[in-house]
């Protein structure tokens, strides 16, 4: 059976919801132990399995699988480690590694990563899961004819809208496709602040460096780099064809935010602004249902829309992609590859996984065989349209050198918003970082 396209027509080959994995960065360190009844009875050899994972959002259902998992195979102790934070969990991820402490499954996001720890990625292309990942899903983990990593999701992101803000306000979001539609919906949300009972339009979190450098910047980039991460990895360059576009919607989100923008962090911008009702919209991605869920059920499932993020000529299409990715430890003992492959297709090709990967996790699977699953909230219900219609951006900003959308792009842009260098600043010094890189 030939797998679905992944960039144009995903949405044909799955039914399922979303949180972010990737992409909600929070903060902190946890472990959860192994099933405490691990190893059989009979044979008290029990195979230990350990995790290093990022996704602060999925902790608790994470484990709960684990230990779903963990009754059904009593010879496998799967221990748990959560490290929230985009930089701190690469940073802890090297440390563990440096002092010897390895996990034996652990998260890479794309191609670059891929590069850093390829000298302990197994080959995972003899497993079910691999097998059913959609067409496309696995480029930017695949190198001389092995897959070295299986997809977690698939993620869409743009402009949440409070439905019931812009219904008040009289604005028809569906007539939003330019920037110039989208600033004269924002400045019909400020001249009514008072009445709306907001504080702003956005709530714009530029404390948070990979909200601007990863996503905002990602809308902007994809079509220089044909909305192919592979093409972006191997660019000698990046030339910001799409930066006047680029700065202009970072200047509508900061003039019209709550402010001071460079204080307000996703925690802020999700949970005390946007699910309180206290600003219309936020830039951010289906990761964000669950928390937003967790502060008020019902706004959550009936008053949250997606809008596109404007950029010209793909006015009416967001960015869909992978944002990380599920690697084995190569170096690990032979029983517990084997077992961490296992676990990895247990989860995503069980009847049971995938029940739980739907409608605990709220994924959207980037995998085939979810045909008969359903889509658990409306943010994904959106992004699945706007996938089934063909209308998604590419998935680029995962090929751009090792950090810099965060510590070079994030950062400039930080600067730019302080007042303290132009824009062309920020273009000059991230294409300068991206050049240094590739040399």
């Amino acid at each position: 059976m030939k797998k679905k396209k992944f960039y144009s027509g995903i949405a044909t080959a799955l039914l399922a919801s979303s949180v972010l994995a990737g992409c909600s960065f929070g903060s902190g360190e946890e472990s959860s132990g192994g099933d405490s009844n691990g190893g059989d009875e009979g044979s008290g050899d029990a195979v230990t399995v350990d995790v290093f994972q990022f996704k602060v959002e999925f902790k608790d259902q994470f484990e709960e699988l684990v230990t779903m998992y963990e009754d059904e195979n009593p010879d496998v102790n799967i221990n748990v480690k959560t490290v929230g934070g985009g930089n701190d969990y690469g940073a802890s991820l090297k440390t563990s590694f440096s002092s010897g402490e390895e996990p034996d499954i652990f998260n890479v996001g794309g191609p670059t990563d891929v590069d850093e720890y390829e000298q302990y990625l197994a080959d995972v292309s003899d497993t079910d899961a691999a097998n059913a990942a959609l067409d496309g899903t696995l480029t930017s983990v695949s190198r001389d004819d092995k897959v070295l990593g299986l997809p977690f999701n698939q993620e869409g992101y743009g402009l949440l809208y409070n439905k019931k803000i812009f219904e008040e306000a009289g604005i028809d979001a569906s007539s939003i496709e330019t920037m110039e539609d989208l600033k004269a919906a924002v400045e019909k949300l400020d001249s009514q602040k008072g009445e709306l009972g907001i504080e702003a339009p956005f709530a714009f979190p530029a404390k948070e460096k990979w909200v601007m450098g990863n996503h905002l910047a990602n809308a902007y980039l994809a079509d220089e780099f044909n909305h192919d991460v592979m093409e972006a990895y191997q660019a000698d360059t990046v030339e910001f064809a799409m930066g006047d576009q680029m700065k202009e919607f970072t200047d509508l989100q900061s003039e019209y935010s709550v402010q001071p923008v460079l204080s307000l962090d996703y925690s802020q911008q999700v949970e005390e602004h946007f699910s309180l009702g206290n600003v219309a919209m936020i830039q951010q991605g289906n990761w964000v249902y669950n928390t937003i869920a967790s502060m008020d059920q019902d706004f959550a499932q009936n008053n949250v829309g997606l809008l596109p993020i404007p950029v010209e000529g793909y006015e009416g299409s967001i960015p869909v992609g992978v944002p990380n990715y599920w690697v084995v430890n190569k170096e690990s003992e032979d029983e517990v590859v084997q077992a961490s492959k296992d676990f990895l297709d247990w989860m995503y090709t069980s009847e049971k996984g995938k029940k739980f990967v739907t409608e605990e996790f709220k994924f959207i699977p980037a995998y085939e065989g979810y045909e008969d699953q359903e889509i658990a909230d409306p943010i994904s219900k959106e992004i699945y349209e706007y996938a089934n219609e063909g209308n998604t951006l590419g998935w680029v900003f995962l090929g751009a050198p090792t950090a810099w959308t965060e510590d070079a792009l994030g950062v400039a842009m930080q600067e730019y918003l302080a007042g303290n260098i132009t824009w062309e600043e920020v273009e000059q010094q991230a294409t300068t970082a991206w050049e240094e890189a590739r040399q």
